[in-house]
């Protein structure tokens, strides 16, 4: 890893057109200033004051958000939202990062699903409270499914690659449904569209033909496994790919990733950032830098350590989600060049 490197991936960037599909979230945050707790008289209860409210896409929105930060050419974002204010919100926050919003399907029929966090300052220490959710506990109506499933047909011939980011965990009620993905398997096997990267928490093991991207909990429960059993993680990964057919970034925390092939498999190591770290958004950070890498024509095991690279800047915003810029990432890259972070597993 050296500036030349680097170089080469951040110029191949703003020619690339990306299209993220899936479950797009409002991240509202509540800055709460525990100074100035009140006493409810209905109720006798502290009533929390909140001083400060920030609203960000996030879910699918995060991803967006960090291709935008690496200067990715065209961004579209592909999902339902509700007609709503939530809604109005999330969307104009995407439109101001410069994200085609086209195809982000407004329907009175759903809500526009929202992670509400409360941040209780305590002595100069933000403490995240209970987070309040809004989702949609309804199945996805027939026809925004089908929507989806058109928007999926004519985005493979027209974008560098396509990211699924599967978030909602109860079956149906999400952007990504069986339908939808099962669509995506047949197309993409026919076909040979632009590359899919999968991101989901809970249906990791129901995708074919698409390059996933799970943690090692999500690649367990893909292949059947429980933390208990003695199956190693290797072995797991070697599971998945056999089962997708395509490439596996599983991606270990603090221990990196690993990168499965047909053929082979790589280690590639974490990038520590120093100091406090906050490790929300991690994910979706690495799959923007794996999906530009890639795209940029580099082989899968630079992929990974790019993506690790990214994660490594982003995991140093205290509070949010983050980006990382090419500013930040040739200045975090320059501590690790000329450091070997990249194994074969046979080597």
């Amino acid at each position: 890893m050296n500036s030349q490197w680097l170089d080469s991936i951040l110029k191949a960037v703003p020619t690339l057109r990306v299209a993220v599909v899936g479950d797009f979230f409002l991240d509202e945050y509540l800055m709460i200033d525990s100074s100035r707790d009140e006493l409810s008289r209905e109720t006798g209860l502290t009533a929390y004051q909140v001083v400060e409210r920030r609203a960000l896409p996030g879910a699918a929105g995060t991803v967006v958000n960090n291709l935008q930060a690496l200067g990715c050419g065209s961004v579209m974002a592909v999902g339902l939202i509700g007609d709503d204010g939530r809604g109005l919100e999330l969307s104009r926050g995407l439109e101001m990062a410069g994200t085609d919003t086209e195809y982000l399907l407004k329907s009175p029929e759903r809500a526009t699903p929202t992670y509400t966090k409360p941040m209780r300052d305590e002595g100069g220490t933000q403490r995240e409270l209970n987070r309040l959710d809004i989702k949609n506990w309804s199945p996805t109506p027939q026809g925004l499914e089908a929507r989806i499933i058109e928007i999926l047909n004519y985005l493979q011939n027209h974008v560098d690659a396509i990211i699924i980011a599967d978030q909602v965990e109860e079956e149906g009620c999400g952007v990504i449904t069986r339908s939808v993905r099962d669509h995506l398997a047949d197309s993409v096997k026919e076909y040979g569209t632009a590359p899919v990267f999968v991101d989901s928490r809970s249906h990791m093991g129901e995708y074919r033909h698409v390059i996933l991207k799970p943690n090692e909990a999500e690649a367990r429960w893909a292949v059947g496994s429980t933390p208990g059993d003695t199956v190693s993680i290797r072995e797991i990964g070697r599971r998945l790919q056999r089962q997708t057919h395509r490439p596996v970034f599983l991606t270990r925390g603090e221990k990196g990733q690993l990168v499965f092939s047909r053929d082979a498999v790589w280690e590639v190591d974490c990038l520590p950032a120093a100091g406090p770290v906050d490790i929300v958004g991690a994910g979706d950070s690495t799959m923007a830098g794996i999906v530009t890498a890639h795209c940029a024509g580099l082989p899968l095991p630079e992929c990974a350590l790019f993506g690790n690279l990214v994660a490594s800047v982003t995991v140093t915003k205290l509070g949010t989600t983050g980006t990382a810029s090419p500013a930040e990432l040739q200045e975090r890259m320059v501590q690790y060049a000329g450091q070997k972070l990249i194994r074969r597993d046979d080597e």
